[in-house]
Order: C-alpha cells, then structure tokens, then sequence
C-alpha cells in the first residue's frame, strides 16, 4: 500500500481510493475523476499523491487554449528533464504524449482543474475518449494512470453523465468532502473542548482550508469565542467575511446567483419545506425545482427524505458558513464595514441559538447515529438516519422527530430500531423529553410493537437530574451529551 504522507491530515479514505488506482497493477491506461468544492485540499492530495509515485501534476489556469498549452509544454519538459519546452500544437498531441507517459511503469498524470481546460476547448473530452479507445496505443501498450481534478463540480459531474464521451471510460469517481465534525475537531485543535469544537464547526464546518482563512488556528477557550468569531467572521478584513457569498458565485453554473441566494435565506431562516420555501419567496412551488437542484449539485443543500412518509422531505443548508452568512453577515453587512461586529454579535445571540446552533446540533446527532453509534448504542445496524413528523389523534396535530434509525434488512421489512430527540439549547434536557419520546414512540407504525425503538436524547447542555434518574437502569435509553457524541459510540 502506498504510503500516506504525515503532511496529510486525515483523508485516508480518500487516499486508500487513490493508492489504489494509482498502483493498480492491469495493464492499459485507465482514467479517473477526483472532484469537489474549492478549499477542500485536493490539489494538495495530489501533489503528495505525484511526489510519492513519481507522477506529473499539471494546474490549469483561467486562460486561452494556446496559454494552456504552453504551460503544460513546460510542464511536461520539467518532468521528462528536457531543456526545452515541448511545443505542444493541440490537445490531440499533448494527450497522447501525456499517456505515453505510462510506457514503463505505472504513472500518474494528473491535470488539476480540468474545467478551465474545457471552457476554452469544449472537445477535450471526446479527444480523451479517442485517447483511450480500446485498440489505442494507451491502452494496448501503457499504465498510465490518469486523473482529472475539478473544482466545478457541475463540470466534473456531467463528464460521466449519460451520453458524455467519457461515460464508461473511467474506473475512479473520487469527490473529496469536507471533514465530518469529529475530524475537524482535531484538525482545529478542539477535541479537548467539545462545547467549542461543536460552535466553531457550527459556523465554519469542516473545509480544511478555512483554519489557514481563520489566521492558522481557532479560539483559545470558550472565553476567547466570541471575540473569535468577531474578529475572524464577522471582520471586512478577514478572508472569511464573503466566504459564504463566494461559494454560490464561483460555481459557473450558476448563472441568477440572486435567485438561488434567495432560496438559500429561505432555507437558513427556518423553512424548509418546499411549500415552506415557495411561500417565503412569494413563488409557486413548481417554480423551485431547477434552484433546489442546482443548489442540490454544488453541495450547498441537502434533500433529506422522512423517514416515515414517501415522497415528502426537507431541504436544509449543507455548508456552515454559507448559513451564517445569510443569517448574519450579508444582512448586518454595512454595519459590520462600520466596525460594530461586537454589537451585531450580540444582537444575533437568539438567531445563532436556534437558526445555527440548533439545527447544527441536530445534524452531528444523525451524523454520530449514521458514523460513530454501535450497534448496541441504536439496538441495530443504521441503514439510514433521518427526521419525521409522526401524526397525533390524541393531540390533534404532528409531532416532530428528530431522528429515526432504520435497518433494512434484504430478507425483511425495514425495521426502525431507535428513536431520539435533540435539544441544543443552553439549558439541560429533562423527564419530560424522555416522555415525549416515550408517547411518540408509542404512535410508530404496529411493525414495531414486537422490538420496540431504542430512545435516544442528545442534549448538548447535559442532562437534568430527573432525567436521569428515570434513565436510570433502562436498557432502552441512551443519553449522548457532547463529549459522547465527539468521543463515545
């Protein structure tokens, strides 16, 4: 196996997935996709990725096919150690020697930020399929490993899609995602203090780069928070303040950034179903389809199914900052160019409570179900874990559920084996939650009277005596505060 470098953190999925490619010992060229958003450290893993095996890595800028050309005719002589610059006439040319490359060895080509390549030549792709035909000289006498890396994921997606020149030709479909909350507590430099690991991840999430944005490192302790978040989010000066903006408007698909910017407040402000959404922009519900998934494709929301009922889903926001951004700083904007990041602070204690910190808590509670619980923890395996709304005779109305874990099993029905309740508040969580959950429980489908749900309550403040207490000797409970839920299962 390929080693991974210490300079690495994390990534070792992705890295198995690319080693793997790399060394593959079949004979025959072969291509594969590594794709994601920007700032997620891709270009990084590739650069290791070509020092550890010997590969070329050529970057594409924003320029014209011949400035290209001429970059990677530089490139390449660097690599082959020739004096001179290979004059590269057209993409043909430059392909097939790149894949004679792969003549004696197993070698990774890899060009970073194909897309730009594309946009000024839209038959790149039909030339590389040409290039790797089966009777081609790549594949009958090389192992050329090659890789195509974009940040424009829209791009990257449709060059596999149905009817695209490459669909069939590559082996490898690698997208590179943000770290989940655990690793990016260590990233950070948090995992000691979960209560701050869970505020920054909140409002930064867990792209890699935006420590190095941050000024190279989070808030000392939870006194320095604030101060933190006002000097390093909410400053003009900072690389982070239109971090959340930028995202929507540096993916070239997205031509009416302000249409889509508008469903995003929709979304962060509370209302995410699509009815909920339609209503807010003051648009019929079938006018949203191509902005949900536009929004969809570029990994800025997320559609989740309920667990209970077909058909109907929520729509929420997948990127951290992109929320806090919507919710504060583009609204609050003149007055935080003014210098009164402290005051905004302030004023959006009870916004970031419920808007930010609530629904992201409930997030890493179906991510730690989904990633981290044991199957003693759930009472089962978790196939999938998500939110519901549960009718009610008796109260005349529908309860929300956070979570229901669900196992499907090939030789059976689906079977939910727990059921939780999140409460993200400052204030511990009591008797009465566990009740609540006990009288939801009790409203599932009659599936489940045989192997009733296990009840789980996640409370990032702790939990109050009486709670306790009642939990007290019940193997059907489980509490998860913060320090389980970043390092227990």
């Amino acid at each position: 196996m390929l080693r991974k470098p210490t300079r690495l953190f994390g990534r070792d999925t992705e890295w198995e997935e690319l080693a793997d490619f790399v060394t593959a010992p079949s004979s025959g060229a072969t291509l594969g996709l590594v794709y994601g958003r920007r700032r997620q450290g891709k270009t990084l893993m590739l650069e290791l990725l070509a020092q550890e095996t010997g590969g070329l890595i050529f970057g594409a800028t924003q320029q014209t096919e011949a400035q290209n050309l001429a970059d990677l005719g530089v490139a390449y002589a660097d690599y082959r150690g020739l004096r001179r610059p290979e004059p590269f006439g057209n993409w043909r040319e430059a392909l097939d020697e790149l894949l004679r490359l792969g003549e004696e060895r197993a070698t990774p080509v890899i060009i970073d930020e194909f897309p730009y390549l594309v946009s000024t030549t839209p038959a790149l792709p039909s030339y590389l399929q040409q290039a790797l035909s089966p009777t081609s000289h790549a594949k009958e006498h090389t192992r050329t490993r090659m890789i195509l890396c974009g940040s424009a994921l829209t791009t990257m997606a449709q060059l596999l899609g149905g009817g695209a020149p490459l669909r069939g030709r590559a082996v490898l479909e690698l997208v590179v995602r943000p770290f989940g909350f655990r690793d990016a507590s260590v990233f950070w430099g948090l995992e000691g203090d979960p209560e701050l690991a869970f505020r920054v991840n909140a409002l930064v999430g867990g792209t890699p780069a935006y420590l190095e944005m941050c000024g190279g490192s989070g808030p000392a302790d939870l006194g320095a928070f604030d101060r933190w978040v006002q000097r390093r989010l909410l400053n003009p000066a900072s690389a982070m303040f239109r971090e959340g903006g930028l995202l929507l408007r540096e993916e070239p698909s997205i031509t009416d950034p302000t249409s889509y910017t508008s469903v995003l407040t929709a979304i962060s402000e509370g209302n995410h179903r699509r009815s909920e959404i339609a209503a807010a922009l003051g648009r019929p519900a079938g006018a949203l389809a191509h902005l949900l998934t536009g929004l969809q494709d570029i990994g800025l929301i997320e559609q989740v199914d309920d667990a209970l009922r077909q058909k109907r889903s929520v729509f929420k926001v997948a990127e951290p900052i992109v929320r806090l951004h919507q919710l504060v700083t583009q609204r609050r904007e003149h007055e935080l160019v003014a210098g009164r990041a402290d005051r905004v602070w302030q004023a959006n204690a009870d916004t970031v409570a419920s808007k930010i910190y609530g629904p992201h808590f409930e997030d890493l509670a179906r991510e730690w179900c989904f990633l981290h619980a044991s199957s003693d923890t759930l009472g089962g395996v978790a196939s999938a874990v998500r939110p519901s709304d549960v009718s009610c005779r008796a109260h005349r109305q529908g309860h929300e559920l956070d979570i229901v874990v669900t196992e499907t099993n090939s030789s059976a029905p689906d079977r939910i084996t727990a059921i939780g309740e999140v409460k993200g508040t400052l204030s511990p969580m009591d008797a009465r939650q566990l009740q609540r959950l006990e009288h939801l429980r009790a409203l599932l489908p009659d599936a489940q009277v045989d192997r009733p749900p296990k009840l789980l309550l996640f409370a990032r403040s702790g939990f109050a005596e009486d709670l306790r207490e009642a939990a007290r000797g019940r193997a059907d409970v489980e509490l998860i505060d913060l320090h389980r839920l970043y390092h227990g299962e």
